[in-house]
């Protein structure tokens, strides 16, 4: 039924690209919580390479992920087909969290949609590709991305940004540090 692929195939591409969703799981080194944040917006994902991908990560309540890579890098990305053929695609791999104080970030920033509250990117680094059934998971209708994160970051002038950073996003609920100061500034353009 299920299938380990070495590398990022066309099909798993189109499949990859034709999802709504798309959920992030990373857990501390060792006791603590373990992570999983649900992402939309189908164009904050990217496929860099047969091994590598990236996502946006937007502005929100908790910074988990970022915590837990910066102590770890473990991180699974999970897929779901909620529409057409049965099939759930988990990217295995080592995350890294690339801010707007990183050189690589202008040119990664430009391979994603245009969005208002962009913290961070997330690279991710594969070692482990796989499928499996999915026929479980049940037929759902996609209508439209909720637009509610967008309209939020676009209320929000430079000041109020950089104060929610520094309240919410300097560490995790576990007490791990996260964005350092210097990273809780907005960053000055959409991607």
């Amino acid at each position: 039924m299920g299938k380990i692929y070495e590398r990022l195939t066309d099909r798993l591409r189109e499949f990859i690209s034709t999802q709504p969703v798309y959920f992030v799981a990373t857990a501390p080194e060792s006791g603590g919580h373990v992570n999983v944040s649900p992402k939309g917006y189908a164009d904050t994902f990217s496929v860099l390479d047969d091994l590598t991908v990236a996502y946006l990560d937007l502005d929100g309540s908790g910074v988990e992920t970022i915590a837990h890579l910066r102590e770890n890098g473990r991180v699974t990305v999970m897929f779901c087909a909620f529409q057409g053929p049965p099939k759930i695609l988990r990217l295995y791999g080592t995350g890294r969290v690339v801010t707007h104080t990183d050189p690589e970030f202008p040119d990664l920033l430009t391979r994603f949609g245009p969005h208002p509250g962009v913290r961070s990117i997330i690279v991710v680094s594969c070692d482990r590709i796989s499928d499996s059934c999915g026929y479980a998971v049940p037929f759902m209708a996609f209508e439209d991305d909720r637009a509610l994160l967008d309209q939020w970051s676009e209320r929000k002038d430079v000041i109020q940004k950089r104060a929610y950073r520094a309240k919410n996003n300097r560490e995790s609920i576990d007490g791990l540090p996260a964005l350092e100061p210097a990273e809780t500034d907005p960053v000055s353009t959409h991607s």
